[in-house]
């Protein structure tokens, strides 16, 4: 267990970025952030619901060794969205970096 929880707006980040790179699943979505941080699966999936209804992502249904899949797609909103967050995050890192991170010098302010 982390010191440091991890937010909805931090998951809805991560999510939007593996959609970014291409079309995917809810497992391998799971699977892929799994692989950096320590998420369950049950946490997931009410992310891809609320992305969803917020029509950040888009999904579709694809035939599958028999069934359907269900992929998502991120839309032009979930872009301009995923920018924000990075934009946030960048902001949000320098200042926490102050703080934590190795500082050399005789700058204190």
């Amino acid at each position: 267990m982390s010191v440091f929880p991890i937010s909805s707006g931090l998951l809805d980040a991560m999510v939007l970025s593996v959609t970014e790179r291409s079309d995917t699943y809810g497992y391998q979505i799971t699977k892929e952030i799994q692989e950096h941080v320590s998420v369950s699966e049950s946490t997931l999936y009410p992310v891809l619901r609320r992305l969803q209804k917020n029509m950040l992502l888009e999904v579709y249904d694809m035939p599958y060794q028999g069934r359907n899949r269900r992929y998502y797609k991120i839309t032009d909103s979930g872009k301009n969205a995923l920018e924000s967050y990075r934009q946030e995050w960048k902001l949000f890192t320098e200042q926490i970096d102050w703080f934590l991170g190795e500082r050399t010098g005789g700058d204190s302010k």
